[in-house]
């Protein structure tokens, strides 16, 4: 059966139905993130959980979420719907990046990229604008596409935008005035939103043509604007010396493009296209082609191998490392990643992540199954979480990532009567620095005036400290990093 957010026609949708995970609730803030049920069997690399969780209409929790490897939560965005939650560096400085927008019904959406600090104050906001047809004929604040928001070295960003027109498509059974998806991105200065470069799968149809799309055009697909066909579904863009590498998961294939945006060549993971096969190194629908180690000779290239899409399935969902050799024409496999206690077929969505190149770690994201793997340099598993049902909660990409943040905002608080007192509950979110908490007695809503009565060591998200026959009825919460105020929490009453 198709997971809830796909149609037959491998689509994203958003559907009715219950409550798509199991979630935990905290007294002193209101959230409801899905609980992640972590299973650590070996030494990980350091770095917080991203991912960014979607199902049905489950809106309390769906959000841009960092976990640790204990499964507690460190931070939850606002509520709406993201995709490429993770950290980059913007002019020498680590900051959060994250897609947020809608999701349409044909695996795309229209949104906008937000950029963050380490205090999460929004620096920069990244929009796409201009002459861009939908699918209902509608005009967008922001065309930026979910699948890629990719910050380059020279400090501008890549995002995907998907734009639909009319074109003849009788070469695979449609007809002259059929609709489909061009798959396009655009390379865009993060401080002006101005485009620097963009570059179109349709206006290069002589080396990408549609005829060798493994997408079918399926039955009324293409025939109204409002339900187009998607021939390339770009996925992926990586910055390269020469120009831009381009993932398009119904071509199985990856795209090396010069600056001016002609194609050198292709690597397909059918029949290696410009190169001849050499080992495992067959893939299939996939997601977050990544290009590593790139010299005039060469390059490693590494992939989500989904292997499967609702109406196809090939194989077991794997992470791929390939070597691609310029000078004898070979695509040689490196390296495949999967768990033999628990194999995955992702029908959609995913993430490879090269953790580091010294000890080969390497983090996935599953997709439309709602798991993480993190495998070591062996090709063990040394950790795994789950956040919800398999095919009933997705999360588009996911990384572990080293993380510093101290929160603008203010520690939040909450008490509640007990039998012979109180107990307070505190939480921070977003807050990476702290480890101890101290509660002090005020006289008044107002009152300037504190008097230490407890403290305690940070227990997770929401560190809860009992009072016994408190001297006031008002308390006021701090975080410190041992004896250092990082935060304090305005005055709450019971």
């Amino acid at each position: 059966m198709a997971p809830w957010w796909y149609t037959a026609g491998s689509a994203l949708v958003l559907s009715l139905q219950a409550a798509a995970w199991d979630y935990s609730t905290y007294s002193s803030i209101d959230f409801q993130p899905p609980k992640l049920e972590v299973n650590k069997t070996g030494t990980t690399d350091p770095g917080y959980i991203f991912i960014g969780p979607r199902g049905g209409v489950q809106a309390a929790g769906t959000a841009a979420l960092i976990y640790d490897d204990a499964g507690d939560l460190v931070y939850e965005g606002p509520e709406e719907i993201t995709a490429n939650f993770m950290v980059q560096k913007l002019f020498g400085e680590d900051v959060i990046t994250y897609w947020a927008g809608d999701m349409m019904h044909v695996g795309y959406g229209y949104g906008t990229v937000h950029i963050l600090d380490n205090t999460y104050k929004e620096i920069y906001t990244v929009r796409l604008t201009g002459d861009f047809v939908t699918p209902d004929g509608s005009t967008k604040d922001s065309y930026c596409d979910l699948h890629e928001s990719h910050i380059t070295p020279r400090n501008t960003l890549i995002c995907t935008a998907y734009n639909v027109t009319q074109h003849d498509l009788t070469s695979i059974n449609g007809t002259s005035s059929d609709w489909m998806l061009d798959s396009q991105f655009y390379e865009i200065d993060v401080r002006t939103n101005h485009v620097i470069n963009s570059w179109s799968a349709l206006d290069h149809e002589a080396d990408i043509p549609i005829t060798s799309s493994h997408q079918g055009l399926g039955k009324d697909v293409g025939s109204t604007q409002d339900n187009p066909y998607d021939a390339y579904h770009m996925n992926a863009i990586t910055v390269t010396n020469h120009g831009y590498l381009v993932s398009l998961r119904h071509m199985w294939s990856g795209y090396y493009l010069a600056q001016n945006g002609s194609v050198m060549w292709q690597v397909s993971g059918e029949d290696g296209a410009d190169f001849k096969q050499v080992g495992k190194a067959d893939f299939s629908w996939q997601h977050d082609m990544r290009v590593y180690n790139e010299t005039d000779n060469g390059l490693v290239l590494n992939l989500f191998n989904n292997a499967n899409t609702p109406t196809d399935e090939q194989s077991e969902t794997t992470g791929l490392s390939l070597d691609i050799d310029l000078s004898k024409k070979t695509v040689t496999g490196l390296r495949e990643l999967t768990d033999p206690n628990d194999p995955i077929h992702s029908v959609s969505q995913g993430s490879y992540q090269l953790l580091s190149e010294i000890d080969s770690h390497v983090f996935m994201d599953y997709g439309s199954i709602s798991k993480v793997k993190e495998f070591d340099g062996d090709g063990n598993v040394v950790f795994s979480a789950q956040f919800g049902e398999d095919n009933d909660v997705a999360s588009y990409r996911g990384y572990r990532c080293q993380w510093t943040a101290t929160p603008f905002w203010k520690p939040s608080a909450s008490v509640t009567n007990t039998t012979d007192g109180a107990t307070v509950f505190m939480s921070w979110n977003g807050a990476t620095e702290y480890d101890n908490w101290v509660v002090y007695a005020a006289a008044s809503a107002s009152s300037s005036n504190t008097t230490k009565i407890a403290s305690a060591k940070r227990t997770g998200f929401e560190t809860k400290i009992d009072l016994t026959n408190p001297p006031t009825s008002f308390v006021q919460v701090v975080a410190r990093k041992g004896s250092d105020v990082l935060g304090t929490s305005e005055i709450v009453s019971f």
